[in-house]
């Protein structure tokens, strides 16, 4: 019952995020445009409910590189642009997951979806890797708001990332989805996320 209702919620949430934030989108995605060649949007195969592969959509906040599906973004990555620096400090970059979350390919809150190549690499090296994708992934997760976000430069950073992961699958409610939303919020207009 629980799920069926944080489905319910995922859709109208996003639905709602889509319209009320339409003119950031476009902002935005004119912003982008016209700061550096390519496209508006950056497409990645990522891992996704029960270990299936979906199309994740950001706002493109990289130059175009041949590193994009195998090397993790870093602090001071050259590949960044000056926008895409804005974009990802403020997790503006994300709000194209929207469309993927009414498309049912994510959640409001779920185990951040991660790159084919990192799954293919960390679920042999960190045990039970491979629960992490029991839910659907989230555009946000308990891993985040404890503040496991970013690169993952060692495995045991991505451990905890994922006993994060886990620990929210073990302890899902209704009740920490709102208490993961409003902690992202809050750490989105403080920036701190």
């Amino acid at each position: 019952m629980q799920k069926a209702i944080k489905r319910a919620f995922d859709i109208l949430f996003a639905s709602l995020a889509i319209l009320a934030l339409l003119p950031v989108w476009i902002v935005v995605a004119v912003w982008v445009a016209v700061t550096s060649p390519g496209g508006v949007f950056f497409r990645q195969k990522r891992t996704g409910l029960h270990g299936a592969d979906f199309e994740l959509l950001k706002f493109r906040s990289m130059y175009r590189n041949g590193e994009a599906d195998t090397l993790q973004a870093n602090d001071d990555d050259k590949r960044i642009t000056r926008i895409g620096r804005f974009l990802r400090r403020s997790s503006l970059d994300e709000l194209p997951q929207l469309l993927n979350i009414v498309k049912g390919d994510m959640s409001i809150v779920g185990p951040r979806p991660h790159m084919l190549a990192h799954t293919e690499y960390y679920a042999p090296k960190i045990k039970d890797y491979m629960r992490r994708h029991e839910m659907r992934p989230g555009l946000t997760g308990y891993a985040q708001v404890k503040g496991f976000r970013g690169p993952t430069p060692t495995l045991e950073d991505m451990e905890k990332r994922v006993n994060a992961d886990l620990e929210y699958i073990d302890h899902f409610s209704l009740w920490l989805d709102l208490k993961i939303l409003t902690l992202t919020v809050w750490k989105m207009l403080t920036l701190k996320l």
